[in-house]
């Protein structure tokens, strides 16, 4: 059976990258896989490709934006690209997983967009900037500007909330756990 695709957003320090650890390592069930991203970086420690990522130099990026290869991309910085390929997302969908997003809010627009109704869109939200800025302080791996820009950034991405299918507003992390868990179950038996 074919797998579907689930699309994570949210603004950093939301919690989404916790929330979708836990759903995949509590519940195999769901057969939730990354999707694998190409990336014009160079390798990092152990980093494989294939598995991590799909390695590519700059031009070769370039070549694939022009012919159309990628369900999203971004250039980061200069030569420095980070995408998604068309042709990845289908393999790992004709083998039965269900393809899991962590994406930016433009990234995750534009995915729902491709896919329609294969796709499950969620955007994960923190309970108001300031209980964000909260928890952007008390992980203490930022400066006060890096936090600023954050929030700044945070504030944007969630004018984009309306656009995905469903907005999961993680005050309490248990109860947004299982909230997120209720929708996928309900969007991959359908």
């Amino acid at each position: 059976m074919k797998g579907k695709l689930l699309i994570f957003s949210a603004p950093s320090g939301s919690g989404k990258s916790t929330i979708v650890q836990w759903l995949m390592k509590e519940h195999p069930e769901l057969k939730l896989y990354f999707s694998i991203s190409a990336t014009s970086r160079a390798p990092r420690g152990t980093e494989q490709n294939g598995v991590e990522y799909f390695f590519l130099t700059p031009e070769e990026f370039r070549q694939r934006i022009k012919n159309d290869e990628f369900l999203e991309y971004e250039e980061v910085y200069q030569d420095r690209f980070y995408g998604t390929l068309k042709a990845q997302v289908e393999r790992q969908l004709e083998a039965g997983q269900n393809v899991v997003f962590d994406v930016d809010v433009k990234g995750g627009v534009n995915i729902k967009k491709f896919y329609g109704e294969k796709a499950l869109s969620l955007f994960i939200q923190p309970p108001s900037v300031e209980e964000l800025r909260r928890r952007l302080v008390g992980r203490a791996t930022d400066s006060a500007e890096a936090i600023e820009q954050r929030l700044a950034k945070a504030e944007y991405e969630m004018t984009f909330a309306s656009q995905f299918d469903h907005i999961v507003v993680n005050d309490d992390l248990e109860k947004a756990k299982q909230e997120t868990l209720q929708l996928i179950a309900h969007f991959l038996n359908e």
